[in-house]
């Protein structure tokens, strides 16, 4: 009761006080990788149900820096991914309002604005561009970073999926010394990830390279999820694998709840996730 009380805080004062300045990070100072656009602001949708807040189109991906209290800091940042099927991104549902949650745990968070609509190949350029970004800021400043994660909701489920499998590639041209940095994520939530079972018969996503170099992953999703699947063939994978993984799955939920009261899943998922970021990220 106490954490969907203080959840509901969260959400009241992300809604009332995003206003104030916070940090944007451009992650490509020039050219996109694999983008013929010019770069411009990011274009809100016109569609407002639900209460969320949606990006119709991003040309110059970016992160917006959430930063923790001084004193609670635990030196530990994660990027959220939000969800949106590829198309849009849910950017307070799934960015901001988690960002803030994050922040009360003690966590920098950096919310990502990927590119969309239907960039699913530049997104995963996107996200590890973010990563390397981010360690070669605080690797300048002599900051020290413990660690650094990822968070995704649907469709960023499936990019941070893809980032915890893919850092060996080299999937975009290498831009600057940055790109020489690992993209790696040191772990992984997956939050109803979407997308991570397109292989024959529902298997895993072929594109998804499970090998015992693949960080700690959690999982949660919903059996009334029709993306449900995915949260199976993953956690089966990380299994056989060897990596560690826990996965959650309640009987009811559905999908697209993010953090906001009214939901069981999204009552129950962060409590969860709050008590493995400190057994398998914190306290190792």
């Amino acid at each position: 009761m106490k954490l969907f009380f203080n959840l509901t805080l969260i959400f009241f004062f992300t809604m009332t006080n995003f206003a104030q300045t916070r940090d944007t990070m451009y992650i490509w100072p020039n050219k996109v990788p694999g983008q013929i656009a010019e770069k411009k602001e990011a274009i809100k949708s016109l569609n407002k149900s639900g209460n969320v807040l949606r990006l119709a189109e991003v040309t110059n991906p970016a992160m917006v820096v959430f930063e923790p209290k001084a004193s609670n800091n635990n030196g530990v940042g994660i990027i959220v991914c939000p969800g949106g099927g590829y198309g849009i991104l849910a950017i307070d549902l799934e960015g901001y309002e988690i960002a803030a949650w994050l922040n009360e745990l003690g966590f920098t968070a950096y919310v990502l604005q990927y590119r969309v609509p239907n960039k699913r190949k530049e997104a995963l350029y996107d996200l590890q561009r973010a990563i390397r970004v981010i360690r070669s800021k605080t690797a300048k400043a002599n900051l020290i970073t413990r660690k650094l994660g990822v968070l995704g909701f649907s469709a960023g489920g499936s990019l941070s999926a893809r980032a915890s499998t893919r850092f060996d590639e080299e999937t975009y041209a290498e831009t600057d010394a940055i790109d020489s940095i690992s993209s790696r994520p040191d772990f992984a939530l997956l939050i109803y990830p979407a997308y991570l079972d397109e292989g024959e018969n529902r298997k895993l996503t072929p594109e998804l390279l499970v090998d015992d170099k693949t960080p700690p992953i959690f999982i949660f999703a919903t059996a009334d999820d029709q993306y449900g699947n995915s949260a199976l063939v993953m956690a089966t994978a990380l299994r056989d694998h060897k990596v560690p993984v826990e996965l959650h799955i309640l009987p009811k939920g559905g999908h697209g709840y993010g953090i906001r009261s009214g939901n069981i899943a999204a009552e129950t998922w962060a409590s969860l996730a709050e008590k493995w970021l400190q057994k398998e990220i914190l306290d190792k």
